[in-house]
């Protein structure tokens, strides 16, 4: 790692550089940001409170619920399972949930991972003013009673957090293991994120965690959950810059690499998806990232691979950028080499 580097990005991200000034200070929810480089940590800081009720700062070990940014460990448990033989990325969605109904015979597990499976969204299902919150096998309940789809499967894109949800359930059918429990032996134990978490209510607990807020007029009112937040296999896990830089240390060396592949055309000029990974360039250089955003909370992770360069930026505020900042820092990153 270039030194120039290094002091580069330490000396553009102060406290109150233009990036984290909003999130810094007494009162605000708050940021955590992560700069990795070829396996080592270039910046790791926090800003702002985890908690405002109690005054809990944000640190690097505060976990922020990942929201979208939690489609690639769906895609990854699932990637574990065909790497096993287990199923088939061509596999129809049916077999393992035949409760779909017959217009979802031509949906493969393929079409669910890209978002090409053309099955609607189920946050447009809801019933009005619906306050119980959902969790995956809700979604499938609610997908039983559809007639029809947008588009008959693989003509088509468009971003499904209903495929996510459907792939959490194949992962359990056919690992017979809860996802959260699967999540936790196969993809972050192994790897030592030890703290980060699948979360369900009543059953699990999040370490060091950041409540979700929003802001109304000069003040922030919490608003960590809504009906969806329950969900895990679209956006269900809460995790750190400290429990990711294993998973981004992982991705470096190679683990999954296939996920990262620009495999279907996307709705954005560039864009490509592939398994929980959106890809294309920026500066000349590939880049492959995801975004996350939930009431109460947005982030971003941004990898440049063959760099070897990750930025992920997680807050806990339904306000801001944190993927053009994650962008902003990489270029930082790069004109001081």
């Amino acid at each position: 790692m270039a030194l120039a580097a290094l002091c580069c990005v330490s000396t553009c991200m102060p406290g109150q550089d233009d990036l984290t000034r909003d999130y810094d200070g007494k009162g605000k929810p708050g940021a955590s940001v992560l700069v990795l480089h070829d396996g080592e940590i270039v910046f790791r800081r926090s800003y702002g409170l985890a908690d405002l009720e109690s005054g809990l700062p944000s640190t690097p070990s505060t976990h922020y619920r990942l929201a979208s940014v939690s489609k690639q460990f769906t895609a990854a448990a699932v990637m574990t399972l065909a790497d096993r033989g287990k199923l088939s990325y061509d596999d129809p969605v049916r077999k393992v949930l035949p409760s779909l109904p017959a217009w979802a015979d031509q949906v493969t597990v393929r079409h669910l991972l890209t978002h090409t499976s053309g099955i609607v969204d189920y946050e447009d299902l809801l019933a009005e003013g619906a306050s119980a919150r959902l969790q995956d096998a809700d979604v499938l309940r609610l997908l039983e009673g559809q007639t029809g789809f947008y588009f008959p499967a693989g003509a088509g894109y468009r971003y499904s957090n209903s495929g996510y949800a459907l792939l959490a359930l194949v992962v359990e059918r056919v690992s017979g293991l809860p996802f959260a429990d699967f999540l936790r032996q196969e993809i972050f134990s192994p790897l030592g994120m030890k703290t980060t978490v699948a979360h369900v209510e009543g059953v699990s607990t999040v370490p060091d965690r950041a409540y979700g807020y929003s802001r109304e007029g000069a003040q922030w009112k919490r608003t960590d959950q809504s009906v969806t937040s329950t969900v895990l296999g679209d956006g269900g896990i809460y995790s750190s810059i400290d429990e990711l830089t294993p998973w981004l240390i992982a991705l470096d060396r190679g683990r999954y690499a296939m996920s990262s592949e620009p495999m279907v055309a996307t709705d954005s000029p560039g864009v490509r998806y592939g398994f929980g990974w959106r890809s294309g360039e920026h500066g000349g250089r590939r880049v492959v990232s995801h975004t996350g955003e939930t009431i109460g909370f947005r982030n971003a992770i941004v990898r440049f691979p063959d760099q070897r360069l990750s930025v992920v930026v997680l807050t806990n505020r339904s306000e801001g950028e944190p993927y053009q900042a994650a962008l902003t820092i990489a270029d930082r990153f790069f004109a001081g080499k």
